[in-house]
Order: C-alpha cells, then structure tokens, then sequence
C-alpha cells in the first residue's frame, strides 16, 4: 500500500474503507475501486456533467473532487437513487418523457435534477435550466429533460411497464396496434438506472490499460524513436511503434487506403499516432507515453485548402501520385446545360460560403477492449461503434484473420453522429498489445484525443449560383465545393458526392453542374457527422434561395413551393424520389407558424426565418463491395410461446432502433411488444447488419425484422389452421391472439399455437433479410452516392432574437414539419427532430473547432468547444405529416439526420430577417453581426429588417 491514503467513503449508505493514491479522484474511487460505472467520465475537467454525484446532497462533478476529500460526507450515486426495486419518481419521468437517447449523460442529468428538487420541488423553467446549465447532452434532450423534471411528481404511482400507451405526440393515424405509438424505450430502465455498461466501464480479469502516443508537430519524417525508458518503468507490459504493426494500410474506402495503424515514417498531423503502450493502470500507461523519445525532421505544413492545391505546396501523402496538388478526390458533374439555363434566368444570385471545422463532440469517449482466446487463435473485440460489422472486417483485413475468428461485441455506445463509424488506432493497438502480453487491453481516448482523432465536419468553402425565372422557377445550380480534408480519408470520398448529389433532392433543378475537390491538408482528419456532407451545402442553398426570393419581391415559402420536389420523381441526377410529402411540410409550416403575420413584420432585432432539408434512408450500395443483404435478421420463439428473441447486429447509439425494431417485430406478429426481448449486438448471435450509419436502420434493419416476423408468423398461422380448420391466408394474428379474420371470436392464444408448433417441429425460427433495390442511381462516376430506397424532408422556421447591441443571438422557437413516412415511434421520432434542432444551433452559432500556425488545436475539450446546453434550449414544435413510403417496413423512413440540413439555413435567414445582415460563414457569431451591422450603418442601411447582403 506504499503512496496510498485509507480513506472511509459512505456511498449511497454503505460505508467502504479503500486504499487510493492522494491523487485519485472522487470518480475514479467510485467507478474503479467501488465498480459503481454509473457515473460516467466524459472530460475528467468538469465541463460535461457527466460525473454528477451528490455529495451532502448537493451536485458536484465529482471528477473535480479528491477521493480523500469526500470523506465522512454522505455520497450518492444513480444505483443509490432507486429505492429498492422501486424506481424514482424522477428515474420514471424520464423514461416516460423519453427524456434520454444514447444515456451517457443521463445519470448525471438526473443526480442534478435530484439535487435541484430536494431544494425545490415545483422547480420554474429558469430554475431547471440554472441547475443543469452544467450538465451537456448531445443528443439534445434538453426539452425532455425539462418536461420530465417539470412532471416528476406525476410519475410516482405509476407502474413501469412496455405497453402502448395513449399519448398526444402521435401525429398520424393508423391502425396499428405497437407501431404508431410511444412505448417505454427497450434500454431505458438500465440507462435511468446506471446499469447500461458502456465499453469503458467493461471490467475484465487481468486487464490493462493502453495509451496512444501522438505526433507534436503537424508533419515530419520520424528519424529516431527510443522506448527504452518507457519499458522499464515498472508496470510497462508492453511498448511498440510503427516497426511492430502490420504493413497493411488501411481506412474507410477501398479506393483511399491511406492510413497505418502507427505512423512508419512520416506524420501528418498533430496528434498522429507514433507509439502505444500497455500497462497495468492508466496512470502508468499515461507516465510510459512521456518517457518515449521520438525525434523528427520538421517539414512544411499546410492547413489552407486553396493553399494546399498550389504547385509548390507541401504533399502530405508524397508516397501516392495520385494525389497530386492534395487532391484526395475530385467530382466533376454536369447534368443538363447549366450555361443555357443560366442564359433563360430573369435573375440570377452568386456567392461564396464558407463552413466550419464542427465536431461530433459525443458524450462518451471512444473506447476499445480486445482479448485473445485460449482456443483456436481467436479474438474478442468490444468496441463503441456504430458500424462493428465494418470493423470485424477491416480488423479481418488487416491482421489477415477469417471473420469468423473475430468475435465483434457492441456494448451501448454513448452517441456517435458519425464520429464511431470506422476503425481507429484504439482498436488495431488493443488488439496488438492484447497479442504481445497474453492479457486483455482496454483502450479509451481522452477528451483531447478524441478531437485530435477528429473525424468531424469538413470545413467546406462553398462557390454556389443559382438562376431563376421571374415567377421564382430554378433554371440551374452551378456549385463549387472546397473540402478540408485534413491528413487522411476516413469517409472523405463519400463526402465529397455527397455535398453535389443531394442538392437535387430537395428541388427540381433542369440544370446541374457541380465541382467538388476534397483537399488534404496537415490537420485532424474529416469524416462523416450527422448529415454527412451535406448541411453546409444546404445553408448555401437556402440563404440564395432567399436572397432570390427578396429580389423577385416573392415569399420565401413561396419560391420553395413552386420548385418543392414531388414524389415519384427521377431527379437530374438520377436519383430515384418515391414518396414525398415536401409540399405538405412547408405548407403547414407557413401555416401554424404563423409565417404570414410575422415575416418582415417583427419587431426590431427580431426575425423569422424558413430552411428546407431532407437525408437519404440509407445508402444505396454497401462501403466496400459485396453482394449480401445489408440487414439481417433472426427471430426465434420461446419454447412457452409468451416471449420471442429478435437477433440483429444494428448499433443502438441513442437513435432508438432497440425500440423501433422490436415495435416493427411485435406489430408484425401481432403480440404484445412487451414479449420481445433484444439479443445483445455479438457477431457469434446476430447476423450481419451494415451499423447505424446514412440513417439506414428503420427502414433496412426495419424490413429485415419485419420479414422475420413474418416468416414465424406463416408458421403459426398454418398450425392455427389445421387447429381452427379454416385457410391459414383467412387467420390474422394481433393483440396475442390468431384468430378468423371474418370472425374474430373464433381464434387461439398465440402462445398456444407456439407451444403446439415446438412440440411438433422444435424451434420457431424466422430469418429476413434487406437488400436495396437493384440499379438504383446512374452509370456515370459516383452516381452511387446519393442513392436510397427512400428520402426523408423537413421544413423548419426559426424564429430569433439578436440584440443590435452585442450581437447576441437567441433563438427563441421552431417549428419543425417532417416526412418521415410512418412514424414507428413518436416518443422517439420527436426526439431525434428536437436533438437536430439543438445540434444544428450549436453548428449555425457555436461549434469551431480552431487551431494554431502549427496545426496545434486551441479548443481541444468542452470548454472551449462549445456545444449547446439546456439554457441555449428554444421552444420547439415538431410534427410529422401525414406519408407513406412503399419501401419501408409499416410505410417508414429515415428522421435522425434529415432534420438537422435545414437549421443552418432557418437560423441564417432569420438573422437576415431580424437585422439585415446576411451570414455567409459558419459559425455565424456576435462579432460577425455587428460587423454586419456597422457595415449597413456606413452604407445608410436601417438598423433592422429588409436589406442588401453583407
């Protein structure tokens, strides 16, 4: 026990004596010496909340406190908020107003909320958003929180229980029995409860711990490494560096292979990983990276895109001709003749807009756990990713195993937005270092590495010109596009069609033309975030179509009707539009958002603005090229016939899918939703599915589990004939009953024709399967970007506040109309809109990610990366309308990342709207306003409204 302290901590009324470190902090001696991982660690610097604990009663981060200060104060955490088997009050509201998604923040949110009602029962709007100002969730569930807070009392006698329940959220009517209606999210009570155990709180026998060291400077030749000193420091299992990791480059897509597990010879980057090590805690693993000597050549970094693309400038992947000048990946597109359409436009708009670097910036930090069996050379590999089938097989590719060696395990993932869907160092190193010691190896990134790990929103420098004709008719869109790629691929390929091909879907556009570079430079890799590639574009779009709009005297709802796509529609591109309720969207959104009697008449520094978007349901094609079904699913009875197992490998990352898709399985078989029971995401249960990525698992994963179902459901149905003695096609199976559709009373239990059908045949299986399409998209180059069986839309209007002071944004309400098809949920359909919204604030007014001349980054945490807290939180009003898309299971389609496209552009014109001065760069902040502002005084402009761009 040398260099220890005995300290006696009381946690949630059990007093525990341990033995820790002076430094240790509070969390830490709760989750690693008490195991109690439901207080989460998301910063360690006390800017998330997510380590919230009460401590006398009042909330604390407790990653801000030393273990050996706390004690003899009474400590409680979320296992101690229970009483008994008995559930809050406060845990219930949450569950019932789905005020939670990923989870990882929600035991924090609710010890504070704990704390602020202990003090105030009837807590004000005010007073919910001052205690939990300090308490960060980025799914954006601050309006649920707010609500369940507010409702808390009403929770107390009531039963937790799966089943539908009346609920006013549901905007659509159909004759459903589970689809269509709230039900209690499958993961809530283990997320309220702090049960759910994310990767890092995974605790395995023997294991160590793992670091990573980066790269100082921005780029370089690495001339000596020496780990001598690092291996003998005691605890040191295990160091290697480039020299001990396979040849084998890799990354997202198969034509940009451009990444090594270790950097070889060159770095790229700040951050750019050079060396790992194993060892038996993380504090000595962490002391082992200091004491690696790593001596580079500097050369010349570049960090401009324009700049990187000149003759002279540095290559950053000198080794690849291909990309010369930087050029990671060009797309020249033209469709239709965009010089004559420019040529028949009465007015025409051109200008440059320039987006930001914005971050995924997910609660939970990356985290990888990789361990060798004893038996046959295999590997177990527990990761947070949204995509584990694409990393069993990337892990397969690279250290050259069968898949089927690879066990993939998904615990819950704390949120991802993209920022988790594709293999990293994490993984590879783990696996390594797990190798070389013959032990497990936990890996996580800190708060700072996972920024320099990046993967975020490409900063986009957008060229865009549109022409119309004077009624306000599109007669063609020419848009050129910069890409700041940063060092590496990642999703980048993918990116770069995406910011062209999903213009067209929105609007009909005859002519098209558009010219995307994606450009490397010596930063922090881009990838795919929520909406990939395509919000910044969509700014661009809505901002001219408004512009537009003012010079033609016409309503901006107005020209977006009269070019609004329309279903069943081949769009220029070849894009394939089936439903579309577009119209609708905007329709009610001018409608009840009182769009009419508020435009341009607002008071001064007040504004409304509209914004228009929308998302693919899934990508057409598969990363890498295979022929399998990209959804997979099983469904077994239980032998007794009252519960069935649904089997699927989709990654629940806050989204909902554990919910939505035992609602599409029960409805389906017509039981009660409370007998499903979801399998854990392991590739040794469930079958292939592609991940959680290009909002593809309602409908793909969707109509795997419906075919599923039914297919079980045939089998019953045939069973129940020869019972009933009628025809299996006149049975109908629903509320846990099969019985004659014509005669309703004649019927069976469900579970007793189970229970026949397994004493006749044994085991009740039904398998599906999903496969897009054949031939969506055209036959020229990346026409398969952009393709989906289905399209969401959305319409938001926006309405702010700027103060012609300060510049000072508020945005003070939305209102929010989508096409999502069949809503399955709308506890959670709701939720992921408002998350959107919320997030698409934080992009349009906040979230920079900045760095030095040196590529060193200046806001790399939560304190100076600033995303949206529940005090940024508008009053938003959501609604589904009324659609039907043919292609997905019950009429469904995507909502999660189609509703977050048209916030840049409502929040952007409602500025306009408000003072005059038109944004063109993301974020768009105070100063920029008020240099707006000034610039309109000198020209004579007024103070607020109508007026000229600036």
């Amino acid at each position: 026990m040398s260099g220890r302290i005995l300290v006696s901590l009381k946690v949630n009324g059990r007093e525990h004596d341990l033995a820790v470190k002076p430094n240790t902090t509070l969390l830490h001696a709760i989750r690693d010496e008490l195991g109690l991982t439901g207080t989460k660690c998301g910063c360690e610097s006390g800017d998330c909340g997510a380590c919230t604990v009460l401590l006398d009663g009042r909330a604390v981060n407790s990653c801000l406190i030393l273990a050996v200060d706390a004690a003899g104060a009474e400590i409680t955490t979320i296992e101690g908020l229970a009483s008994g088997a008995e559930l809050h009050p406060l845990q219930k509201a949450f569950i019932k107003y789905g005020a939670l998604q990923c989870g990882y923040c929600t035991p924090g949110q609710l010890m504070a909320a704990r704390a602020l009602l202990e003090r105030n029962p009837n807590p004000s709007r005010e007073e919910i958003h001052a205690a939990l100002s300090g308490n960060l969730c980025r799914c954006g569930t601050y309006p649920r929180i707010e609500q369940a807070i507010q409702n808390w009392r009403s929770a107390a006698d009531q039963a937790l229980d799966a089943r539908p329940r009346p609920d006013d959220e549901q905007d659509q009517q159909r004759d459903l029995q589970v689809v269509g209606h709230g039900v209690t999210r499958y993961d809530a009570p283990d997320k309220v409860t702090g049960r759910a155990r994310y990767t890092g709180d995974i605790r395995l026998p023997d294991m160590l711990h793992g670091k990573i060291l980066g790269s100082r400077v921005a780029h370089g030749i690495i001339r000596r490494i020496d780990t001598a000193r690092a291996r003998e420091l005691p605890g040191v299992l295990a160091v290697i560096t480039g020299r001990d990791v396979p040849d084998t480059w890799y990354g997202v897509s198969p034509a940009r292979y451009d990444e090594q597990i270790l950097a070889k010879e060159r770095v790229r980057y700040v951050g750019d990983e050079v060396a790992a090590v194993a060892a038996v805690d993380e504090e000595t693993a962490e002391r082992a990276l200091q004491l690696i000597e790593v001596e580079y050549e500097e050369l010349p970094a570049v960090f401009d895109p324009e700049e990187a693309m000149q003759p002279d400038a540095p290559l950053v992947h000198p080794e690849h001709p291909r990309f010369a000048r930087n050029v990671n990946t060009k797309v020249e597109w033209h469709f239709g003749d965009v010089a004559r359409g420019f040529a028949e436009a009465d007015c025409i708009r051109e200008q440059r807009f320039v987006g930001n670097r914005s971050y995924q910036a997910p609660l939970e930090p990356h985290a990888a756990i990789a361990r060798w069996e004893h038996h046959g050379g295999r590997l177990t590999v527990w990761s947070s990713a949204q995509t584990p089938h694409y990393m069993q097989h990337m892990l397969a590719r690279v250290f050259e195993l069968p898949m089927g060696s690879i066990r993939m395990i998904r615990p819950p993932v704390g949120g991802g937005f993209g920022a988790k869907c594709e293999t990293t160092p994490l993984e590879f190193c783990a696996v390594i270092l797990a190798r070389m010691t013959g032990r497990p190896v936990m890996m996580k990134y800190s708060r700072q590495e996972m920024f320099y790990h990046f993967r975020g929103r490409h900063k986009q420098y957008i060229d865009m010109k549109v022409g119309v004709k004077k009624d306000g008719t599109l007669t063609a869109v020419q848009s050129r596009i910069l890409l700041d790629g940063g060092a590496y691929t990642s999703f980048g390929v993918i990116t770069a069609y995406y910011a062209g091909s999903m213009l067209p879907t929105l609007y009909k556009i005859p002519n098209y033309k558009y010219d995307g570079y994606r450009i490397y430079t010596n930063l922090p890799a881009s990838g795919a975030m929520r909406g990939h590639g395509v919000p910044q574009p969509r700014f661009a779009m809505e901002s001219l179509l408004d512009m537009l709009a003012e010079d033609l005297g016409l309503d901006p709802i107005e020209i977006r009707l009269r070019n609004a796509m329309e279903p069943n529609t081949r769009t220029i591109n070849d894009l394939d539009v089936s439903s579309c309720e577009f119209k609708a969207t905007l329709e009610r959104a001018r409608r009840e958002s009182g769009w009419t009697e508020k435009r341009g008449r607002l008071a001064p520094g007040k504004g409304i603005g509209v914004g228009c978007g929308g998302f693919v349901s899934g990508a057409g094609y598969p990363i890498y090229r295979s022929d399998f079904p990209h959804s997979n699913a099983v469904i077994r009875v239980h032998e007794d016939g009252l519960a069935v197992s649904l089997f699927i490998a989709t990654a629940e990352i806050g989204q909902g899918c554990d919910t939505v898709l035992p609602q599409i399985a029960a409805e389906e078989l017509g039981i009660p939703y409370e007998r499903v029971w979801l399998a854990e995401c392991d590739s040794v249960l469930a079958p292939i599915d592609l991940g959680s990525y290009a909002s593809r698992v309602t409908l793909m994963a969707g109509n795997a589990v419906k075919m599923a179902a039914a297919e079980v459901k045939s089998q019953l149905l045939k069973i129940a004939a020869r019972q009933l003695g009628c025809d299996p096609h006149g049975l109908t199976a629903r509320d846990g009953r099969i019985f004659i559709a014509e005669h309703p009373q004649l019927g069976m239990g469900w579970d007793e024709v189970a229970r026949l059908a397994f004493s006749r045949s044994g085991p009740v299986v039904g398998t599906g399967y999903y496969q897009p399409p054949p031939g969506l998209g055209g036959t020229y180059k990346g026409a398969t970007v952009g393709t989906s069986p289905a399209y969401s839309f959305a319409t938001s209007v926006c309405e702010v506040a700027v103060d012609l002071q300060t510049g000072y944004v508020t945005v003070e309400r939305f209102h929010d109309f989508s096409d999502a098809g069949t809503v399955i949920n709308p506890v959670t359909f709701h939720g992921q809109v408002e998350g959107g919204i919320i997030m698409g604030l934080g992009e349009t007014l906040l979230e920079d990610v900045r760095h030095d001349r040196r590529g060193v980054l200046l806001n790399p945490d939560l304190h100076g990366y600033l995303i949206p807290t529940i005090c940024d939180t508008p009053a938003i009003h959501s609604r589904a309308v009324d659609s039907y898309e043919p292609h997905g299971p019950f009429g469904a389609k995507e909502i999660g990342e189609g509703c977050l496209p048209p916030i840049l552009g409502a929040i952007a014109n409602a500025i306009y709207d408000a003072c005059g001065v038109r944004a063109t760069e993301l974020p768009i902040t105070a100063e920029s306003i008020l240099r707006g502002l000034k610039a309109r005084r000198e020209r004579g402009g007024g103070p607020t409204g109508r007026g000229s761009t600036t």
